[in-house]
């Protein structure tokens, strides 16, 4: 369902005013990276699939 690159909108904001982020690892947590200032948390699966609100785009192709 979820790939690396993917930008996603999550149901909070960020504190820098951004809601949306990149996925930048995916296993049992997911690694994901705000697109407004670049900062990168690190949260459950399950956590992380609560938060979603919708996928905003598809990954880059290389």
């Amino acid at each position: 369902m979820y790939k690396l690159g993917q930008r996603v909108k999550m149901k909070k904001g960020h504190p820098c005013g951004t809601n949306a982020w990149e996925i930048i690892r995916i296993g049992m947590d997911f690694r994901i990276k705000c697109t407004g200032c670049g900062r990168s948390v690190l949260m459950p699966r399950y956590q992380f699939e609560r938060r979603v609100k919708e996928i905003l785009g598809e990954p880059k192709k290389e």
